[in-house]
């Protein structure tokens, strides 16, 4: 009896995995590359060379040894984008201490949860940014730092010992906002007593298997999780994206999105240092006039962006004054990329060699790129195969069992890139990887005979509409072909009769019209009639995260209660 092929893929690699820690590869780096360019912080006018990026980051290293943090302790920074946040990554890492990402965004209740939940030691602070007062939240949350004190000791909070607050836009001059708050320079300061050979002794005591960074999942809906990940885990996938991409020591990476993500610390960050690469930071947060800005000015080859960062900068009334011609490549992910949408980047923007990206934080965090030599249909319509040294399965969701090639299932990841697991959550890491070390995604996709992955939605975004499994993304993009169309949504919300029914919220391009019927008429003979949405929604925006996902949990919330008024 002749078995169907199953949905496996292994991808070996022709280079071997790295065994280093970050700090002795970046050296390796600084060694080959000491005079190229390795980061132009716009916003701060700010330009640093290998060399001067190694003696900064040493610096900062000193100080927190000076502070009196070890390795292994929790270096927590909640910040914006800038130099500041570069130098805590890399300094943390050359200590072996574990740098925990929290998102600019959080407010008090969250930022309570960040702290508690990965007991952080220390934490780096800017003073605020647009509406959000970091240091009145860390004040009404902290009130033991309105006094002085040699070292913090906060009930709500007894892991923590010290809080550092600094300005990007003069971090040697920061004001002292309260007496129990550290400040930037002293932190430098105190390093003045540690000596070279210090710090190289930590960095030789480190172990590639040492955790040294800690991601919050995205947390759309409830308290997001703590993702422990390796030296070896986000600098390997940050390498191999790097290699997948032809970069190298001649790139200049322009970089959006935020350094608190996966997507900005690995994929932007790390990769560039991995390589000896340039990191072009245009702005604190996302600024598609900045971005435009910067690829212009710096001549970047590549830039990063979700597609909403892509749709803002295309969509931008001056995009044809800005000069896009020396883009290469880049990294569209962290939400379905819609093939016209590629297409446009690769005309428009120049960026003949955009790449689709796929992974999550728990794998730190790519698992799937496309590669330049992919045909254009497998290039925009599929995320590619797995990064070298990876596998991947597709499996049903009913049974667990590999299904043939072809057929929709949960995708499931094995490799170096799985985390080590959720900071006090062995419950939740269980759940996650299951007894045979695959990690369960939540994402459902097929495969092909070549080992290309498309994605096909999110387990927990299926509509069951009358029996029909019906998903999203199918009509989502479908719809995005509408020429009129910006953006789009599909999402389920409960019907008495067919269980579900399909709602889509539509962003249309800038003084176009378009009404309900328009939309039907559009989709009739072209989708089945059961994947027409019943209710059409034209909106101004979404509702999305930080990342630029788009929050449907969200939605649903808001479209129950507009139905709810209509219907009185």
């Amino acid at each position: 009896m002749e078995m169907a092929p199953k949905s496996y893929f292994h991808r070996g690699g022709n280079q071997s995995l790295l065994g280093n820690t970050i700090p002795e590869h970046f050296i390796n780096i600084v060694q080959q590359y000491p005079e190229r360019e390795a980061v132009v912080s716009l916003a701060q006018n700010q330009r640093l060379t290998y060399r001067e990026l190694s003696e900064e980051i040493d610096l900062l290293a000193k100080g927190l040894v000076g502070c009196g943090f070890h390795k292994g302790d929790r270096i927590g920074v909640w910040s914006t984008d800038n130099l500041e946040w570069l130098l805590l990554q890399m300094a943390t890492a050359r200590l072996g201490m574990v740098l925990v990402n929290i998102n600019p965004a959080y407010r008090k209740k969250e930022l309570a949860y960040a702290l508690q939940c990965s007991e952080v030691q220390g934490v780096f602070v800017i003073p605020a940014f647009r509406d959000s007062d970091y240091l009145s939240m860390l004040l009404e949350l902290i009130p033991e730092l309105k006094k002085p004190s040699p070292q913090l000791n906060c009930k709500a909070f007894p892991f923590l010992r010290a809080v550092i607050v600094f300005d990007p836009e003069n971090p040697q001059q920061t004001m002292r906002p309260a007496a129990g708050f550290k400040i930037w320079p002293e932190v430098l300061a105190g390093g003045q007593r540690v000596s070279d050979n210090d710090i190289d002794c930590i960095t030789e005591s480190l172990d590639r298997d040492d955790p040294i960074n800690i991601q919050y999942t995205s947390g759309t809906t409830g308290f997001p999780k703590a993702v422990i990940l390796s030296h070896h885990n986000i600098l390997n996938n940050a390498y191999f994206s790097a290699k997948a991409m032809h970069f190298s020591e001649q790139d200049k990476l322009c970089v959006p999105v935020p350094f608190y993500h996966c997507f900005g610390m690995v994929l932007a960050n790390l990769l560039c240092f991995s390589v000896g690469a340039c990191i072009v930071i245009p702005s604190e947060h996302f600024d598609p006039t900045a971005v435009l800005h910067a690829i212009d000015s710096e001549k970047c080859t590549a830039v990063h962006g979700v597609p909403t960062m892509f749709i803002a900068e295309l969509e931008h009334a001056d995009f044809d004054r800005y000069d896009m011609s020396s883009l290469r490549t880049g990294i569209m992910a962290g939400a379905p990329c819609p093939p016209p949408l590629m297409v446009r980047v690769m005309a428009d923007m120049h960026c003949r060699e955009i790449l689709i990206g796929y992974g999550e934080t728990e794998a730190s965090p790519l698992t799937h790129l496309t590669s330049r030599d992919d045909s254009l249909e497998r290039r925009t319509e599929t995320v590619g195969k797995n990064l070298a040294h990876q596998e991947v399965k597709v499996v049903s969701i009913q049974s667990g069992e590999t299904v043939p090639l072809g057929e929709i299932g949960e995708i499931c990841f094995r490799g170096y890139h799985l985390m080590q697991g959720y900071y006090g959550n062995t419950k939740g890491t269980k759940e996650a990887i299951d007894e045979h070390g695959w990690l369960h995604s939540g994402d459902l996709g097929t495969m092909d005979d070549e080992g290309y992955v498309k994605i096909t939605g999110r387990i927990k975004e299926m509509i069951i509409r009358g029996g029909e499994n019906i998903y999203p993304r199918e009509i989502e993009e479908f719809l995005f072909s509408h020429p009129k169309i910006q953006q789009v949504a599909v999402f389920g919300i409960p019907d008495e009769y067919y269980g579900e029914e399909l709602v889509a919220w539509i962003q249309l391009h800038a003084s176009e019209t378009v009404t309900e019927n328009d939309i039907r008429e559009y989709c009739q003979g072209q989708i089945t009639h059961f994947k027409i949405p019943k209710y059409i929604r034209f909106v101004e925006t979404f509702p999305m995260t930080v990342t630029g996902k788009v929050q449907k949990f969200r939605m649903k919330e808001l479209e129950l209660a507009q139905l709810q008024s209509e219907q009185g």
